[in-house]
Order: C-alpha cells, then sequence, then structure tokens
C-alpha cells in the first residue's frame, strides 16, 4: 500500500531504499520557504542501522504489512533459541542476538509473536510482563526513606533490577520486559 510522505507515523514498516524501516519518531516541518516535509527517524529491520530521512509530501513510499505469527518458546542450545507454531507444529530457530537482551526474560512455554516479511523473520514481541524470583537483593539500610530509595536486586535469569526497599531475596515480583524495571510484587 503506497502512502504519502508526510503520513509516515511512528511504528510504520516501509520500504526505502530496497530495505524495511521501522519508522521510530516522526517530526512534520514547515519550513518559512520552501515546501513542506516529514523527517523520519527510522531504524533498519535488517541490519539494524539508523538513518535520518526527509520525506516531502509529495513522495510516496510502500508501507508494508508484516505477518504476526503466534509462537511458543521450547528451548535454547547454546546461541539458538527454539520455537514452536501454535498452529503448524513447526519449529523456528532464532539466534540469541535476533532477540537481544530480552532473551534473558524468555520463560520455557512463553508465547511470544514473531514478525515476518516474505517468510523471513523481522521481530519478535515478547509479553511486556514476566513474574521472576529474585535470587539476591541487598538488606535494607536503616534510615532509608521509602518514597524514594531503591535498591538492586538479581532476578533469577540473572539480571538486574532495582526494587523498593521491602523486597528480599526469594520473592517473586513482575518485571517490565521492555524496560527492565521492577512494577509490583507478584500475588
Amino acid at each position: 500500500m503506497k502512502i504519502n510522505g508526510n503520513e509516515i507515523k511512528p511504528g510504520n514498516v516501509i520500504e526505502h531504499n530496497g530495505s524495511i524501516w521501522l519508522a521510530v519518531k516522526t517530526n512534520a516541518v514547515k519550513p518559512g520557504k520552501g515546501g513542506a516535509f516529514n523527517q523520519v527517524e527510522m531504524k533498519n529491520l535488517i541490519d539494524g542501522t539508523k538513518s535520518n530521512t526527509r520525506f516531502r509530501a509529495t513522495e510516496t513510499v510502500e508501507q508494508i504489512r508484516l505477518e504476526q505469527t503466534d509462537y511458543q518458546f521450547l528451548y535454547a542450545d547454546g546461541d539458538t533459541l527454539f520455537f514452536m507454531d501454535n498452529n503448524t507444529f513447526e519449529q523456528l530457530e532464532l539466534q540469541k542476538s535476533f532477540v537481544g537482551d530480552r532473551a534473558a526474560f524468555l520463560q520455557d512455554g512463553m508465547k511470544v509473536t514473531v514478525e515476518s516479511h516474505e517468510e523471513r523473520a523481522i521481530g519478535i514481541r515478547l509479553p511486556d510482563q514476566v513474574t521472576l524470583e529474585i535470587t539476591e537483593a541487598d538488606p535494607v539500610v536503616k534510615g532509608q526513606t521509602v518514597s524514594s530509595s531503591y535498591k538492586p536486586a538479581v532476578m533469577e535469569n540473572g539480571l538486574r533490577v532495582m526494587v523498593p526497599p521491602f523486597i528480599s531475596a526469594g520473592e517473586r515480583i513482575i518485571v517490565d520486559t521492555n524496560e527492565v524495571t521492577y512494577i509490583k510484587r507478584a500475588d
């Protein structure tokens, strides 16, 4: 589907210069002299490079629709992660580097969404929140105020997160997988 350059919004996936790009930020600019344009900060979904490009209102680009397929995480073997399609039971192998730092949040049986274009995996969406156990937490320092002080803690997946002082080792907490931040204590 073709769209004009001034219609590009954050989150749109477009084809530009023979590659697939995700619009991260957009800024509509109307200079005093000359025509209006859309300044678009983009990330290449194939190789991860970034670009800052101007699109005039008269330019058209191809908007791409990604296929979204639900998969279940099975297991990790070295640097390879194995997923199973919930409908066809076919397995998909992805490298840990493709998922990035968020691979530490993958748990057995976790449902994820893999975005693909022409049978090629482009991105992966994990659940926004996961429940993890704290394995190490610093003791509470007497005299700290509860409202603004947080202490470092290590979760079962090895990642560090800042938690309120009342959280101790052995407790389960809910963590935001996008920001790697503490949300609340798990019930």
